[in-house]
Parts: structure tokens; sequence; C-alpha cells
């Protein structure tokens, strides 16, 4: 097992990619903490990873964009594992159907106090945790395509993840010193609950943007993840995976680039 024994957190892990992400370490023989910002939603990702028959987590409770809060969490992870060797800092707002041109600042800034000051401070109390340690760290951050492709609708989100690109590279930059690695998987599509609420003709114009086909899956995502995390990309720091099936390397679609 890649990760076994190694302590772990992953923020947002209630649904989706956060569930995937944490299943995939869970069967790597990892002691996984799992985050959501309320019991409720915890509840719901513990479910799912219960429903896969893993159930050797731990749940810890903490609004990321919550200063004390996210102290509270650090402070009960520390005091039942005495150390952190990999956070994963998937928790993000949507912030879906917000423009530019119309919503409320209040909107905004809540979206940035998620994505941008949620990963800043949960990302320096791990650092903080993993400077004591011997093997030291690894941050891997959820960033996404859009920060330079921009997507209708989403000004608050797409900023954030600019932001994110920015963050891990300042990051690694400041942690390299001392042995922290920080590195970032940037997806792009990805089949999450959301999607069973789209049309079939809405899907099938999604998937005609992608070079592959296909949107990515969550165990996409976490094996990026785990690449990172693992000490195969030991001498990776500062950098930017993207999953995206190629859209990012493509100007138009195949089927209007005539």
């Amino acid at each position: 097992m890649k990760f076994k024994n190694k302590v772990i957190l992953v923020t947002g892990a209630t649904k989706n990619t956060g569930v995937g992400i944490a299943s995939l370490f869970i069967k790597e023989g990892a002691k996984v903490c799992i985050n959501g910002s309320s019991k409720e939603n915890l509840d719901k990702g513990a479910a799912l990873l219960n429903a896969m028959g893993l159930h050797d987590f731990d749940q810890f409770v903490a609004d990321i964009s919550n200063t004390s809060e996210v102290v509270g969490m650090f402070q009960a992870i520390t005091k039942k594992f005495g150390r952190l060797d990999i956070l994963v800092n998937n928790a993000a707002d949507q912030g879906i159907g917000m423009r530019f041109d119309t919503m409320h600042p209040d909107d905004f800034l809540r979206v940035l106090k998620v994505n941008l000051m949620g990963t800043f401070q949960v990302s320096q109390q791990a650092a903080k945790i993993m400077v004591g340690q011997e093997s030291r760290g690894v941050i891997i951050n959820l960033g996404s395509n859009v920060s330079t492709r921009a997507i209708h609708d989403r000004i608050a989100y797409v900023t954030s993840k600019g932001g994110i690109d920015a963050l891990t590279k300042a990051m690694a930059t400041d942690l390299a010193d001392k042995g922290i690695r920080v590195n970032m998987v940037a997806p792009g599509y990805i089949y999450t609950d959301r999607w069973d609420e789209l049309s079939a003709e809405v899907k099938e114009r999604r998937r005609n943007n992608i070079p592959l086909g296909s949107e990515a899956s969550a165990d996409d995502i976490s094996q990026a993840v785990a690449f990172l995390a693992s000490d195969a990309a030991k001498n990776i720091t500062g950098e930017r995976l993207v999953v995206d099936g190629g859209c990012s390397a493509q100007h138009l679609p195949e089927d209007i680039d005539l």
C-alpha cells in the first residue's frame, strides 16, 4: 500500500470528488481524515464511504473559511495523530450563476473566503505541523482549468481558481526550504451528481468539447492527486497538473473548428 499509515486530510470530502479522493487513500492504507463544513454534510460523505465498504477514517467538522474552526480542527488532528503527512485542499464554493454585472459583492467575497482564504489558512495550519516532522509533508490544491479558460456566470469561482494557481506557486516557493512540496491538480469537466440533472443533449455537447470524448471521473482526479502526493513526484513542486481530457490543448471543439 503506497500510503500505508500516512495521515491525510481531505477537505470537502462530503460528496463527488472529495469522497473519491478519500476513498483512494483509504484503500491505499492511509489514516484518512475527512472534513466538511457541517456535521450533516460530513455524515453524507461518511455514508458514501461506508457504502463502498470503507470504514477506517475519522471525521472533522470545520468551515474552512472560519479561522477559529480551522485552528480547532488541526488541534483535534494533532491530538489524535500527532502528525499530518498530506493535505488535499478539495473544498470549494462553486459560485454557480454569479454574473459579474449583477452579483452582490458579498457573494463574491463569500466564494473567495472559502476557495482562496480557506485554502490559505488550512494550508498554513498544516504546514505548522509538517515543519516539525522528519518526513515533512505534501500539500495538493484542487484548482481548475477555468483559471485560464473562463466560463460564463461563475465570476467568483473563476477568480478564486486563478488565485489558487498563484497561491500554489507562492506556497511552493516559501515552503521549499522546509521540505514541504506544494502542487495543484486542475480538472476540467468532472462527472458529479450535478450531471444527473442534465439532459442527454447537454451531456453530449459537453463531451463534444473534450478531445478525448469523456469527462473525468472522481477516480481520474484522485489518481492525479495521489501521484503528486507520492514519492514518485518527490522532485516536483509549484506545478499545475491539468486533467481535462485535452480541453486546454485545443482552440475550438471539432464540430465548429472547420
